[in-house]
């Protein structure tokens, strides 16, 4: 049977598959999962519901919570339907400090390679995230070891970000030894995942040869869960006195790969008039706004805590517009899982980032809102005032892009492009050892 699959944006594939797509058990190693409030966990845990849906076996070895509303233990074992959790210990170094956060990273790479080692922890194909940056690794091993075929989940690209954040120099030799390595391990996968255009881009600049196992496969949000709800209507509008006055919401990670510069420089172009401004979330430049705003006197700002799973429907549809960022020299290297969230709530977007960045295509097509260059505070702040005196044009552009998410982004779509990317990789992994195994046993085989 000849086969064909395409993911959306992504990389198509063909080729003979003898056998059609069957159930097989997915084993996928990350160091976040809930009840962890990172966000690339809360991710995999809706994919792999959603795949274990679609009858796969499903196994997830990751950490105990480090990011957690209270919570420092959960249950080492979990059994969920068709997924099987389990946690292991790791070391609780400070998280939010950067050295802290490669240890607890160190110290999970070596407990899941343990894991990896015995064979009920593999399954069929194995899917490793960059969380942490250096997992990977893991699965070029096990499949030198076992024959193993595995798929990269990239959603930072490493080092690109540490050199960007001026971590490490980009003429150290751990770069270039990284970078070797990285070109290793994409060649051996059977697939590379990407969250967007620029990124498949990144990869392709640094490896050219595995461009055809490239698949750009977007994240996601559950329009079920997260709808638009009137701000009159939300008891958490009303908690925080935003129901009546226009509010402008930042929601998620404040950390060094986003512009929270230009952000706050159109809070002070605005600070007289009645704009507020809602951060929601912490990070590296947190306490740097916070400094801004009493070094300004500024009082149409208010910073809130990450908030809990359950509230987020609520507290993305307690403001009029939310903003997305990229930090310059950032643009590949991540993509904020917080633009499909704002979609599904039915709120304009306004995206700062470089020209060149995949979210000025996205808002364009999904007609949802407007992206401005990193510094063009000016323009961001005129695009606020003109929406706080137009709320037709705010309804108009919230429901374009809702619309646009229940098109291409729901869980159900996205779980679909990674099941075709998985069941490739293992479709084509068994056909391939099966010539090699004829190949071995009569090397006449192809001369028929």
């Amino acid at each position: 049977m000849h086969q064909s699959i395409t993911s959306h944006q992504g990389a198509i594939w063909s080729g003979s598959l003898s056998e059609p797509v069957r159930p097989f058990r997915l084993s996928i190693i990350t160091q976040y999962y809930p009840p962890d409030y990172a966000a690339t966990g809360q991710l995999i845990e809706e994919l792999a519901t959603h795949l274990g849906d679609r009858g796969l076996e499903i196994h997830i070895f990751t950490g105990q919570p480090g990011y957690a509303f209270g919570q420092k233990s959960a249950p080492p074992r979990e059994c969920l339907d068709n997924l099987n959790i389990r946690r292991t210990r790791t070391a609780q170094f400070v998280p939010q400090r950067i050295r802290g956060k490669a240890l607890n990273g160190l110290f999970f790479f070596l407990r899941s390679a343990l894991h990896l080692l015995k064979s009920a922890g593999r399954g069929d194909v194995l899917l490793l995230t960059t969380a942490p940056p250096f997992l990977p690794i893991l699965g070029y091993f096990v499949h030198l070891c076992f024959g193993l075929p595995y798929v990269c989940l990239l959603y930072d690209l490493y080092p690109d970000v540490a050199i960007e954040l001026n971590v490490i120099e980009k003429t150290h030799w751990m770069v270039k030894f990284w970078d070797a390595l990285n070109a290793r391990i994409w060649q051996k996968a059977q697939a590379i995942i990407v969250l967007s255009s620029s990124m498949k881009q990144r990869v392709e600049a640094k490896c050219p040869e595995v461009s055809d196992k490239i698949s750009i496969i977007h994240s996601w949000a559950n329009p079920n869960q997260i709808l638009p709800i009137p701000k009159d209507q939300n008891w958490f509008a009303h908690r925080h006195n935003l129901a009546n006055k226009f509010s402008v919401l930042y929601s998620g990670n404040m950390g060094r790969c986003h512009d929270l510069e230009t952000i706050m420089e159109a809070a002070i172009q605005l600070q007289h008039e009645p704009i507020q401004f809602v951060f929601i979330g912490s990070g590296a430049k947190r306490q740097v706004c916070l400094d801004l705003v009493e070094e300004k006197g500024l009082k149409n700002c208010l910073f809130l805590p990450y908030q809990d799973k359950q509230l987020l429907p609520y507290s993305l549809t307690s403001c009029d517009l939310s903003l997305v960022s990229i930090s310059p020299g950032m643009e590949g290297l991540v993509a904020p899982s917080k633009l499909y969230g704002i979609l599904a709530a039915g709120r304009p977007v306004a995206a700062i980032c470089e020209p060149h960045s995949y979210l000025r295509q996205l808002i364009a097509d999904a007609n949802c809102g407007a992206s401005f260059n990193n510094e063009d505070s000016t323009g961001l702040a005129n695009f606020i005032r003109r929406l706080a005196y137009d709320s037709q044009l705010t309804q108009l552009l919230g429901n374009s892009g809702r619309h646009y998410l229940l098109s291409h982004f729901t869980p159900e779509i996205i779980a679909q492009e990674y099941l075709q990317v998985l069941s490739y990789s293992v479709q084509s992994h068994k056909v391939h050892q099966r010539l090699r195994d004829r190949t071995q046993k009569s090397p006449n085989y192809f001369l028929g």
